[in-house]
C-alpha cells in the first residue's frame, strides 16, 4: 500500500514562494506517475503539476505553468512542488497522488487525472496566499 505524507504548506503574500514535499513509501516499481492536486472551497480539484518517475518527465496545467516545478528526489522517496510568484488564487488545499502507470513514454500520460481516483492520496496540506 502506497503511503502519502504532505508538508511545507502555510501562509504567503502574493509574489512569494513555497515548496510543498510529498514523501512516499510503499512504491513496489520505479514506474509510477506521481501529481499535484489543488481545491479551494467550492471548487473542482484540479490537477496542476504531473511526475513520471521513470525518468522524471514533468507536466503542468496551464495555470501554474512557467511559476510552479514539480521534481523528484528518487534517494528521499520525495516528490517536490516548488511554488513562486504565488497570487491569491493559488489559495486551496493541495494534496499528492500517485498512481502505479507502468513504463510510459512520459509525463503526458500521467495528466490522465481519472487514473488517480482509486490510488493513493496524502491528507493534504493548506496554501493560503494574501494581497
Amino acid at each position: 500500500q502506497v503511503q502519502l505524507v504532505e508538508s511545507g504548506g502555510g501562509s504567503v503574500q502574493a509574489g512569494g514562494s513555497l515548496r510543498l514535499s510529498c514523501a512516499a513509501s510503499g512504491f513496489t516499481s520505479i514506474h509510477n506517475c506521481v501529481a499535484w492536486f489543488r481545491q479551494a472551497p467550492g471548487n473542482e480539484r484540479e490537477g496542476i503539476a504531473f511526475v513520471y518517475t521513470g525518468d522524471g518527465s514533468t507536466a503542468y496545467a496551464e495555470s501554474v505553468k512557467g511559476r510552479f516545478t514539480i521534481s523528484q528526489d528518487n534517494a528521499k522517496n520525495t516528490v517536490y512542488l516548488q511554488m513562486n510568484s504565488l497570487k491569491p488564487q493559488d489559495t486551496a488545499t493541495y494534496y499528492c497522488a500517485a498512481f502505479p502507470s507502468g513504463r510510459v513514454s512520459s509525463a503526458d500520460y500521467c495528466t490522465l487525472t481519472d487514473f488517480y481516483e482509486t490510488h493513493s492520496w496524502g491528507q493534504g496540506t493548506q496554501v493560503t496566499v494574501s494581497s
